[in-house]
C-alpha cells in the first residue's frame, strides 16, 4: 500500500503549482501512515459471522470471516484483507458474548511474542456446549511487561470500555476511573475512532491531548500514530495559556484565588471599566458638509453593543460602523445616495477613530493582569463584593513589577492573562479535546480548556482520588460546569486490567480518608504481582530492592518525595544502577527510573519501590493531598510493589 502511495504520478493532474504542492503534502503524510512498525502487529483477532454481512449479500448467503486489526490493509486488487478495528463490523470482536453472540460464530484472538505471531484462541460465541471462559492471550496481553512508552489497547479493550470509546462525536464524556482501569487508553482510542468516524470534519477543526506534564505526554505520544492518527496535537495546560513567560510560582492560598472561578467576574469588571460613556458628540467632514451624531445617540449605541455581551474586541470593532452608519442615515435623509464605500470611509475618519480611542480604548490583556496584581486599589474596586479583603491581599504582588516583560508570572497568572484575552478577542474552538488526569485542574484552568471545545466536544479523564492540588475538584459536574460541558455523560470505569489485587487493595486504605464514596477499583488479573512492606535502616536498601527488581523481566520506578530524590540519586550511582528521569524512554540496559513523587500520575511500571510513604506525604501543603499523592505513588505498579520505609509508616494505612 505504501509502496502504492509512493509510485503516483501527480505531474499531470494539478492545474497550478499551489495543488501541486498540496497534493505532494497529502501524499507525503499518507506515506508517514503507512509507515511499517516491524513490533506492532497489524491484525490480532478473527470474526467468522454466520451470515453474510450487508444488505447486498442475497438472503441465506453464507456468513463471512474478517480480520481485525490497527489499520485497514487491502490486496493489490483492492479487497481488504485486514479490516479497521473501527469499523462497524469489527464492533462484535470487543462487544460478542454467550448471552449475545452478534451473529458471529468464531471469535479468534492472536498472541506475538517481539512482532512474531506464537499462539492463537478460539472462543466458539454460537456453541451452547462449549462453556465460556476467561481468555489465556488477552490475560498475558494485559499482563505483558511495560517496557517503553505506552501502547495501544486495541487487541483488549473491554465491553464497557468500548461503549466509551464508540460514543458519539456530539456529546462530551467524562470517565471516572481509579488507578489502572485504562481511562487514559480509553481516551486516546476514543480520539482515533472519532477520527475515523468524522474525518472530515474533524480535518477541518482539529483535535486536541492534554495531559497534565511532558514527561506524561512523552509516555503516550506513540499510541496514536501506532494506529495511523499522526495528526493529534499535544499540550500541557500550560502551553494553552503560554502569552507570557512564567517564571514564578504563587503560595497555596494565592494559587487557589486566583484559580477560583469568581477571579473571571473580576476580570470581567475590569476589562470593561474600560469604556466610557461619551460626553460630545462627533461631528464627521466630508467636503462641505458637517456631519453631526449627539452625545446621547453615541451613548445609545455604546449601551446596545454593552448589552449584547459581545467580546470586548469585537464590539470595539463595531462601535465605529455603527458610528459611521448613524451617520449614513442622516446623508440619506438630506437626499444623499451613499453606499458602503461611504461607510467604510466614514468609520476611518479621524474624528471617528478619536471618538472610538476615547469610548472604547484598546486593553492589552497582560497589562489588565498585572494592574490588578499590582494594584490594591484597581483591584478593590472591581473585586469589591467579589473576593473577600483576605483574598484580595493574598493575590495582590509584594515587588510591582515595572512591565509585562520584568513581571514574574506564575501559571496562574498566565490561566488569567488567557481569561482576559478571551474577554477581549474569542478563543479558537477545536473540533474535540482530551483531557486526562483532569481533577488537579483549577476551576479557571477548566474554563481555559472550556474555550478551546466551545463548539466542539470534550473527553475529560480523571479520579477524583488522585487530586494532588489544594483546588483538587470536589466533583465531576462542578469540574463539568466550569468547562461549559454541563450536559455531559459521567460514566465510571471500576475494573482494574493494570495494578495487582493486593496492591490496589492496600492503596484503596486510603479511599475513605481522601475521596468517601468512591468505589474501589476491582483487579481483574489472573497474575497476583506480589506486595511487600519492607522496614530498611539505610538507603542501601531502597538500591538493594531496586537491584532485587532488576533481576526481573520489566521496568523498575523508583517513587520517592520530591525532596528526597537528590539522596537517593547519589545512592543508585554509589551502587552502579543507572537511572532514567521520568518520560525518557527505558531500554533493555537501562530499566530504571527514578520518580520525584509530584511526577508520578499516569506513569505506570512493571515493578515500583516506594520510598517513605510519610516523606510523600509530608511533602504536600496539608495532608489530605499528601495522603492522595501517596494513593497516587502506590497504584504505580503493574506486576509488584516493594515499600520501603524507616520512619513510621501513615497510620491510614492501618
Amino acid at each position: 500500500m505504501r509502496k502504492d502511495v509512493e509510485s503516483l504520478d501527480i505531474s499531470d493532474v494539478t492545474a497550478n503549482w499551489v495543488n501541486a504542492q498540496v497534493l505532494e503534502r497529502q501524499i507525503g503524510e499518507r506515506i508517514k501512515a503507512l509507515a511499517d512498525l516491524s513490533d506492532t502487529p497489524l491484525f490480532f483477532g478473527r470474526l467468522d459471522y454466520l451470515h453474510a454481512v450487508g444488505a447486498e449479500q442475497a438472503e441465506g448467503a453464507e456468513g463471512e470471516r474478517f480480520y481485525i486489526g490497527r489499520r485497514h490493509v487491502h490486496d493489490a486488487d483492492g479487497d481488504p484483507m485486514v479490516i479497521d478495528w473501527r469499523a462497524p463490523v469489527s464492533q462484535p470482536f470487543y462487544r460478542a458474548s454467550k448471552k449475545d453472540p452478534m451473529d458471529i460464530a468464531l471469535r479468534r484472538r492472536f498472541g506475538y511474542t517481539g512482532g512474531d505471531l506464537t499462539a492463537y484462541e478460539d472462543e466458539h460465541l454460537s456453541d451452547p456446549a462449549e462453556a465460556a471462559a476467561t481468555s489465556k492471550l488477552l490475560q498475558q496481553e494485559i499482563e505483558r511487561p511495560r517496557v517503553g512508552p505506552m501502547r495501544d489497547i486495541v487487541a483488549t479493550i473491554q465491553p464497557e470500555q468500548d461503549e466509551i470509546v464508540r460514543s458519539g462525536l456530539g456529546g462530551t464524556v467524562c470517565v471516572q476511573g481509579g488507578p489502572g482501569t485504562g481511562k487514559t487508553a480509553v481516551g486516546l482510542h476514543r480520539v482515533a475512532y472519532l477520527l475515523y468516524a468524522h474525518r472530515e470534519r474533524l480535518a477541518r477543526t482539529g483535535t486536541l491531548v492534554i495531559g497534565p506534564n511532558r514527561s506524561f505526554l512523552h509516555y503516550i505520544e506513540q499510541v496514536l500514530p501506532a494506529l495511523g492518527e499522526l495528526t493529534v496535537q499535544q499540550a500541557t495546560v500550560d502551553d494553552l495559556v503560554a502569552h507570557v513567560e512564567v517564571r514564578g510560582s504563587d503560595d497555596a492560598t494565592a494559587a487557589t484565588v486566583k484559580g477560583d472561578a469568581r477571579m473571571a467576574e473580576v476580570l470581567r469588571r475590569a476589562v470593561h471599566a474600560h469604556v466610557t460613556m461619551p460626553t460630545e458628540p462627533v461631528v464627521v467632514v466630508r467636503g462641505s458638509r458637517r456631519w453631526r451624531v449627539p452625545a446621547y445617540e453615541l451613548e445609545d449605541i455604546v449601551r446596545e453593543l454593552l448589552d449584547r455581551g459581545i467580546r470586548y474586541g469585537a464590539a470595539r470593532e463595531a462601535l465605529p460602523q455603527r458610528i459611521a452608519h448613524a451617520v449614513l442615515v442622516q446623508m440619506e435623509r438630506a437626499g444623499e445616495a451613499p453606499d458602503d464605500r461611504v461607510q467604510d470611509a466614514v468609520a476611518r475618519n479621524s474624528a471617528v477613530k478619536a471618538a472610538v480611542k476615547a469610548i472604547w480604548p484598546p486593553v492589552d490583556p497582560a497589562k489588565l493582569v498585572l494592574r490588578l496584581l499590582t494594584d490594591p486599589d484597581f483591584l478593590a474596586v472591581h473585586a469589591e463584593g467579589v473576593l473577600t479583603e483576605e483574598e484580595q491581599k493574598a493575590i495582590v504582588w509584594a515587588k510591582p513589577a515595572r512591565s509585562v516583560k520584568s513581571a514574574k508570572w506564575s501559571p496562574a497568572d498566565a490561566v488569567l492573562i488567557d481569561e482576559a484575552q478571551d474577554l477581549i478577542q474569542r478563543t479558537h474552538s477545536l473540533g474535540h479535546v482530551v483531557l486526562d488526569e483532569a481533577q488537579d485542574l483549577s476551576p479557571m484552568q477548566y474554563r481555559a480548556v472550556g474555550r478551546r471545545c466551545t463548539t466542539g466536544s470534550a473527553t475529560v479523564l480523571g479520579d477524583l482520588a488522585q487530586g494532588t492540588t489544594p483546588w483538587a475538584t470536589r466533583s465531576w459536574q462542578e469540574a463539568l460546569a466550569h468547562l461549559g460541558k454541563q450536559d455531559a455523560v459521567i460514566e465510571e470505569l471500576t475494573a482494574g486490567f493494570r495494578v495487582p489485587t493486593d496492591v490496589i487493595a492496600y492503596a484503596s486504605r486510603l479511599l475513605p480518608h481522601i475521596a468517601p464514596g468512591l468505589t474501589p477499583v476491582r483487579s481483574i488479573r489472573e497474575n497476583p504481582g506480589f506486595f511487600e512492606i519492607r522496614e530498611v535502616s539505610a538507603t542501601a536498601g531502597v538500591t538493594a530492592a531496586c537491584e532485587e527488581l532488576l533481576r526481573r523481566e520489566g521496568s523498575v520506578g523508583l517513587i520517592a518525595a520530591d525532596a528526597r530524590i537528590p539522596e537517593l540519586t547519589e545512592a543508585l550511582a554509589a551502587s552502579g544502577l543507572p537511572c532514567l528521569a521520568p518520560g525518557e524512554e527505558t531500554t533493555r540496559q537501562t530499566r530504571l527510573t527514578l520518580v520525584p513523587a509530584s511526577l508520578a500520575k499516569g506513569l505506570e511500571y512493571d515493578y515500583v519501590v516506594l520510598d517513605e510513604p510519610q516523606a510523600v506525604v509530608d511533602g504536600e501543603p496539608d495532608e489530605r493531598t499528601g495522603l492522595r499523592r501517596l494513593y497516587v505513588a502506590l497504584t504505580r505498579a503493574v506486576s509488584g510493589l516493594i515499600v520501603t520505609h524507616k520512619a513510621p509508616l501513615p497510620h491510614q494505612l492501618g
